[in-house]
């Protein structure tokens, strides 16, 4: 599909133009060796997949939806893990309409289980080319029965917006009992793309009271190729919760910001919520994976968060990156950091979703590097994040993302580096567990030596000590 105008450049000038009211529903206008109960997922997660959510019900089963490249229907996916999204059958829950305001685009789904009811959400707009089809709105499909993979979807009707105006990028999350509703849209007045709104609600498309306007992109890094706030997704950790956002346009420059507020707190306050000056989640050419951004909250199997998101594995596009196929869906671990702030790292680049080693012997010290020096020294999240990956023969290698072509590798003298990939036996180890949920990673060379935490660093010693003991972050 290939238009004169991008939707960015329609939004920012849908403000001089006049908008014809409608009503809700009507139109107008590589894993480790080691044994593992659960598979290792493997970036990209799925590719062609843009606008990524994955979503854990009570029952266990993940569900993946997102955009499709040809943006003409409603996607979903269901597995038991993570990694096995890949893989799963795919089914098309609903397409575009032949006429009227939902024949067009159809971005940005999201699923969501509301009062006991499967529902969608998603942006759409009239087909028929020129500047009608970036006339965007959100919209909901609904499931008639409790399996949103076998039921039948038809629509709910569109979101009872507060002002009849570019609008997408619907989340819904409950908080302190209370559902809410957050939303990316151009606001009358306002001389931006969108804005980020947050409001209560009454029932699936509909309001209960009037809005709060919580982000509007004024920053440098909010403004680049367009002024965006969007994709708004909510994360509660230590007391705070979390509300990340997209900025900026959907090539290298697209970037998560952040907002905060005390859990506590009133959520319909905008002066109660805090901005990041800097945005959190940006491109990283030394792991290539370039504009992440739209992302979604989920937990791993054991429980701990996960950024889901979508990014490129190139920066250069040819004409328009909206109709670029290949934003693809990614995963990887979410941490937090002493004072309970989210540390999203980098992007951590395509194959085996990485670790990070905390020595059993000096809690609070990770296996980690400095360039090709290994180190014991407090550094940044990336350089603690090591890919596992299976070496053959029962054997692994240990890569850092910051340096795929690289792996931790044993010298003549004892030390431990991270060198080129090549054939010499020094990088290759043998994944045990050491009990206690512990697990060391013997030499494939030397089995009576083992990766063991040093006051350098790293060392290649006698593997039965406490201080060749390592724990999964």
């Amino acid at each position: 599909m290939n238009f004169p105008l991008s939707r960015r450049a329609f939004a920012a000038g849908a403000a001089l133009l006049p908008m014809a009211c409608t009503s809700a529903g009507k139109g107008a206008l590589g894993p480790s060796a080691a044994p593992s109960a659960t598979p290792v997922p493997v970036n990209p997660l799925v590719r062609q997949r843009a606008d990524a959510q994955v979503f854990r019900h009570h029952d266990g089963n993940y569900y993946l939806t997102g955009s499709v490249p040809e943006y003409d229907r409603l996607v979903l996916r269901r597995s038991k893990t993570v990694a096995g999204l890949a893989t799963a059958e795919e089914r098309v829950l609903w397409r575009h309409e032949k006429t009227g305001p939902m024949s067009g685009f159809l971005w940005a789904p999201e699923l969501h289980l509301i009062d006991n009811r499967w529902v969608m959400y998603f942006a759409a707009g009239p087909s028929g080319g020129g500047e009608d089809v970036f006339r965007i709105r959100t919209f909901a499909v609904v499931c008639d029965g409790p399996d949103p993979m076998t039921g039948n979807w038809s629509v709910l009707g569109e979101f009872k917006a507060p002002w009849d105006s570019f609008n997408l990028d619907s989340t819904s999350f409950i908080h302190r009992g209370v559902r809410y509703f957050s939303w990316a849209q151009r606001e009358p007045g306002i001389e931006t793309n969108s804005n980020l709104y947050i409001a209560p609600m009454k029932d699936a498309l509909t309001l209960s009271a009037a809005p709060t306007r919580l982000s509007v992109p004024t920053l440098d890094w909010e403004i680049r190729g367009y002024k965006v706030n969007e994709a708004p997704a909510v994360i509660e950790h230590a007391g705070k919760l979390f509300m990340t956002y997209s900025a900026s346009a959907t090539d290298a420059r697209y970037c998560l910001g952040l907002l905060s507020i005390d859990a506590e707190a009133n959520l319909m306050d905008a002066k109660a919520w805090t901005k990041s000056p800097e945005p959190v989640f940006v491109t990283c050419r030394e792991t290539s994976v370039y504009g992440p951004g739209h992302n979604s909250f989920t937990e791993d199997e054991q429980g701990r968060p996960l950024l889901v998101y979508h990014g490129r594995d190139y920066e250069a596009i040819q004409g328009d990156p909206l109709f670029n196929p290949d934003r693809h869906t990614r995963v990887q671990r979410l941490y937090f950091d002493d004072k309970g702030m989210p540390d999203f790292g980098v992007p951590v680049g395509n194959g085996a979703m990485p670790d990070r080693f905390v020595s059993v012997a000096r809690p609070g010290t990770y296996m980690a590097h400095e360039g090709t020096r290994m180190t014991s020294a407090r550094v940044a999240l990336p350089q603690t994040q090591f890919r596992v990956e299976d070496a053959g023969a029962g054997t692994v290698t240990l890569s850092p993302i910051l340096l795929s072509d690289h792996c931790l590798t044993a010298t003549d003298d004892g030390g431990v580096a991270v060198a080129p990939r090549s054939a010499a036996p020094g990088q290759k180890f043998r994944r045990v567990t050491a009990g206690g949920g512990a697990v060391r990673f013997v030499s494939a060379s030397d089995p009576a030596k083992a990766l063991t935490v040093a006051p350098d660093g790293l060392r290649l010693a006698p593997g039965q000590d406490v201080a060749s003991a390592w724990k999964v972050d």
